[in-house]
């Protein structure tokens, strides 16, 4: 079956392609293998050096790779372009300070010597998603490349675009050809070369259904694995908050890319005291939202990137209102082509619905109302997920004790849940394991060597 590349807003098809045959992508694999050693041998500040090519390049290309961005999976335009300016600061950050982690680490103990290496795996394969086309594959290609390692993308199937673009981007910047290769192929050809033993590590962003068979996959072969999966971030109000800031910083965390996002605020959870206040001006905000034409600058809403996502939107909302809830905001979409859900506020939702059971990817927005902190708390935790959580209190050490007790891999304090280059960003239960960004993203794909050199005998 062909990748083919859709406008989600005029529905127009952008580009097809044939997908790569395993052999196609074996011959990838032995491009790899033969740049692998003398990219390993590279000093890392030398392998970091060409990142200052690839900010060059960032910079003087932004509109046309948000433009791309934007015409592959809807992405509005103010968005896209902030994606790559948060790419640009990616590779700046790795290229003031990897040199810095991976230096060799000198541990005093009885031997003469002792230290710790930091030493690349080999051949890692990126199995990416498409809502951060450009942000996602990068954040996990520049750390593991910089340590040594080469990669292969399997990107999502809908931006094939896009992942052409970003091998060329590397090319152009300076990256040796086999270092970085896209691989335009289909899931079961991925999963083929785990189970083949042709990569050294893998590295998933994408659902808990994938994580899990891509697990299975790299467990089985004992491959070293990260997983960023999904997410139901609980956005927590609490009853001394600033309602309004906190509303307003809601509508923004549910939905940020149309709320296509694993850290978005997907379900808020707001103590009673101030629920009926909570409700009003959120509901308030999100009507100002411009939904539209994603390439306008005003649109702060544009498209899902596929109609299948619409499809199963509407299904989760239909579910909630079967079983009872109540939608108190929820016009319809506009007419006409557009791959469009209109967001929606559904209130009185209770734990057998799907939009709390599920990641709900997209702008529908279940409030749920709290008698008192413990309710809170148990409301909060109360998912398969554990990605993220944002809490809103003018009391900053009541919110930082709450904080202790929500389980989650990332915790904002009256702030929305944003990952940041300086920053680990990963979560616990079914969201995933392992950890992207900092300097702990750049040890993930390492063999963290010791070595003890014993007192001469002569």
């Amino acid at each position: 079956m062909k990748l083919v590349s859709v406008n989600p807003y005029t529905e127009d098809i952008n580009e097809e392609f044939e997908p790569f045959t395993f052999d196609e992508c074996d011959a990838a694999v032995a491009r790899a293998r033969t740049v692998l050693p003398a990219w390993e041998s590279l000093a890392v500040a030398e392998r970091a050096a060409f990142l200052e090519r690839v900010i060059t390049r960032l910079e003087a290309r932004k509109q046309f790779y948000a433009h791309l961005i934007t015409r592959e999976m809807g992405k509005p335009i103010r968005q896209a372009v902030s994606e790559i300016d948060k790419c640009i600061w990616l590779c700046q950050y790795y290229l003031h300070n990897s040199h810095k982690v991976l230096q060799d680490d000198i541990i005093t103990t009885e031997a003469a010597r002792s230290y710790v290496t930091f030493e690349p795996l080999g051949i890692v394969l990126g199995i990416m998603p498409w809502n951060y086309p450009f942000w996602q594959v990068l954040r996990f290609a520049i750390p593991t490349m910089i340590a040594g390692n080469a990669c292969l993308l399997k990107h999502a199937s809908n931006v094939p675009l896009a992942a052409l673009e970003i091998e060329r981007l590397l090319l152009e910047g300076g990256f040796p050809n086999g270092v970085f290769q896209t691989l335009l192929t289909d899931a079961g050809t991925a999963g083929e070369l785990i189970e083949q033993d042709k990569v050294d590590g893998v590295s998933l962003t994408g659902s808990v259904a994938a994580g899990s068979k891509i697990g299975a996959l790299a467990g089985k072969k004992i491959k070293k694995l990260v997983l960023e999966l999904g997410g139901s971030d609980p956005f927590i109000v609490l009853d001394d908050a600033d309602v309004q800031s906190a509303a307003e910083k809601a509508v923004r965390a549910r939905t940020a890319n149309t709320g296509q996002s694993c850290l978005a605020a997907k379900r808020l959870i707001v103590m009673e005291t101030v629920a009926a206040e909570f409700q009003e001006r959120f509901v308030a905000h999100l009507r100002a939202a411009r939904i539209g034409n994603p390439l306008e600058e005003a649109t702060d809403l544009g498209p899902l990137a596929r109609k299948d996502l619409v499809e199963e939107l509407e299904a989760q909302l239909a579910d909630a209102l079967r079983k009872g809830a109540k939608a108190i905001y929820g016009p319809k979409p506009p007419a006409g082509k557009g791959f469009f859900f209109q967001p929606v506020v559904v209130t009185e939702v209770t734990p057998h619905m799907r939009v709390l059971r599920e990641e709900v990817f997209g702008p529908l927005a279940p409030i749920i109302v709290a008698r008192d902190e413990q309710e809170l708390v148990e409301l909060a935790n109360a998912t398969e997920f554990g990605l993220g959580a944002s809490i809103w209190s003018r009391n900053i050490a009541r919110a930082e004790e709450l904080s202790r007790h929500v389980k989650a891999g990332f915790i904002a304090i009256n702030s929305v849940v944003k990952s940041d280059p300086r920053l680990p960003f990963g979560g616990v239960k079914k969201s995933g394991v392992g950890r992207e960004l900092s300097h702990y993203g750049l040890l993930e794909f390492v063999n963290v060597k010791t070595v003890v050199v014993g007192q001469s005998s002569g």
